[in-house]
């Protein structure tokens, strides 16, 4: 029977929260071939369910993620093959959380390296406890960013400091990671989960499809044009203007009420 590293639940309080938790605190919740792939299988059922409106990412025991299974790596004769089979679903996968509806909420306690930090940056909004630290590592056994490290950190934290990250190996505590933008909230350790599960819980009460066009046109945002992305959003927003989730909060605003939004 396979050990399930990567596992998939749903909030009891709100069963359109799928909770998706690394599941190898013995490893660091590093991320070697299978991982990568229950990963993958994980991101891609949750983003052809229809009932999933947001999405928790957390990590099981002291450490968010470690990256790669660096110690799996010592003494490989093709490392560079190994490597290239993990990060083809591993990459996948953060493909897959990007483009997805539902909005995806991590939240981050102890240390979050390598392509534990690719995943940190493919959230929308990130809680992190105030023990949790962010490095790139890389550098430090000889190899280059994965998991969209590189294309994500620049867009968060401005080229300067994304070549500091990765190129020094400098960890920032939780603090400076609020300040620089990587993350969106410090709370204590013990309230890191529940303010996470919070964030998503109000999500999942939005217009998820509307959420994901919005996810959407943020991420390409920085590869458009003025005019093209004009054009996108008035795509967009015509899209979601023919949805109920439109109509219900159009309704509700009028009505001046809260609207109960159904995802579609």
């Amino acid at each position: 029977m396979t050990q399930q590293w990567v596992t998939v639940e749903r909030d009891t309080r709100d069963t359109s929260i799928a909770i998706v938790t690394l599941n190898r605190p013995g490893a660091a919740n590093s991320i070697d071939l299978e991982v990568a792939h229950q990963l993958l299988d994980a991101t891609l059922a949750i983003a052809t369910d229809g009932s999933v409106r947001a999405v928790l990412l957390r990590g099981r025991g002291r450490l968010f993620c470690a990256g790669g299974d660096v110690r799996s790596f010592d003494g490989e004769p093709e490392l560079a093959r190994r490597l290239r089979a993990i990060t083809a679903p591993l990459h996948a996968a953060v493909s897959a959380l990007r483009r997805m509806d539902p909005p995806v909420v991590a939240a981050v306690h102890g240390p979050a390296a390598g392509a534990g930090l690719g995943l940190v940056c493919a959230a929308d909004l990130v809680v992190a406890a105030r023990s949790a630290s962010f490095v790139a590592a890389y550098a430090d056994i000889g190899l280059s960013p994965d998991a969209g490290v590189s294309w994500f950190l620049p867009r968060l934290v401005g080229p300067r400091r994304a070549a500091l990250l990765t190129l020094t190996g400098y960890r920032l505590d939780a603090q400076e990671a609020a300040h620089w933008g990587l993350v969106t909230q410090v709370v204590p350790d013990e309230e890191a989960e529940s303010a996470a599960l919070d964030l998503a819980r109000r999500l999942a009460g939005g217009p998820t499809r509307a959420l994901g066009r919005t996810r959407r046109l943020l991420g390409d945002s920085f590869d458009s044009s003025l005019d093209e992305q004009l054009e996108h959003e008035a795509r967009a927003l015509a899209d979601s203007g023919g949805s109920v989730d439109a109509v219900e909060g159009i309704r509700a605003f009028v009505d001046k009420r809260r609207p109960v939004f159904h995802g579609r």
